[in-house]
C-alpha cells in the first residue's frame, strides 16, 4: 500500500484549548476506508535539542525535575522554538549558551525527532555541537537545573540499560555514539 493511501483527509478543525506552551485541536477526519473519526492533536511549535560533545567525548547532560514524568531526569540540552518559523540552529544555539554556557564552534544536523507523532506535532531538531567554549548560563526564570559532563560511551550504555527515560535523548545519544563510533559501555 502506498503512503498517499493511508493518508487521512481533514474535514474540520475546531481549536478546543489555547496555552503558553501548546494548543489542543480536535478534528474530524476521514480515513482512506470512508469512515469519520475524531482525532484530538497537541499542536506545539516545535523545539530542539543539543547533544554538545566536549573535546574528550564528554556529553553536557542536565539533571532536572519534569513534571509529566514526576521526577528528575537526566537530559541533553532543549528548548522550544520562540516562535513559527525560527530557525532551527538558531535556537539551538541560543538553549545551548543559556543552559550550560556553552558556544559551539561546529554543529552537526542530527535530523528530526517526533516524540509521539499520533497525538502531538511537536518536531524536536536534533543536534551536535563540538568544538565548545564556555561562558556564563542565563537560565529561564522557571528552569533549575544541574549541569553535568558524562562520557558518550557511559551515556550510551545508560540508554540501552534502559536508565535515560527521555526520547529525544535516547534518540540523539545514539546517533551520536554511532557517528563518533563510540561503544557504550555496559
Amino acid at each position: 500500500m502506498k503512503d498517499t493511501e493511508l493518508a487521512e483527509k481533514t474535514l474540520s478543525c475546531e481549536r478546543v484549548w489555547e496555552g503558553r506552551v501548546f494548543d489542543v485541536e480536535c478534528r474530524r477526519v476521514l480515513l482512506p476506508n470512508g469512515d469519520t473519526v475524531r482525532r484530538d492533536v497537541v499542536m506545539h511549535k516545535g523545539a530542539v535539542c543539543v547533544i554538545a560533545l566536549t573535546e574528550n567525548h564528554c556529553v553536557l547532560v542536565e539533571r532536572q525535575w519534569r513534571s509529566g514524568y514526576d521526577g528528575v531526569t537526566l537530559e541533553i540540552p532543549a528548548g522550544k522554538l520562540d516562535f513559527v518559523g525560527e530557525d532551527p540552529l538558531s535556537a539551538a544555539q541560543r538553549e545551548l549558551r543559556e543552559e550550560t554556557g556553552a558556544v559551539a564552534q561546529r554543529w552537526i544536523d542530527l535530523g528530526e525527532y517526533y516524540g509521539s507523532p499520533a497525538i502531538l506535532s511537536e518536531k524536536i531538531h536534533m543536534y551536535m555541537a563540538e568544538e565548545l567554549s564556555f561562558g556564563d548560563t542565563d537560565y529561564d526564570d522557571d528552569e533549575i537545573m544541574q549541569v553535568e559532563r558524562i562520557p558518550l560511551s557511559d551515556l550510551a550504555g545508560r540508554v540501552l540499560r534502559g536508565e535515560i527515560p527521555d526520547g529525544k535523548t535516547q534518540c540523539a545519544v545514539l546517533r551520536a555514539a554511532l557517528m563518533c563510533g563510540v561503544t557504550p559501555e555496559k
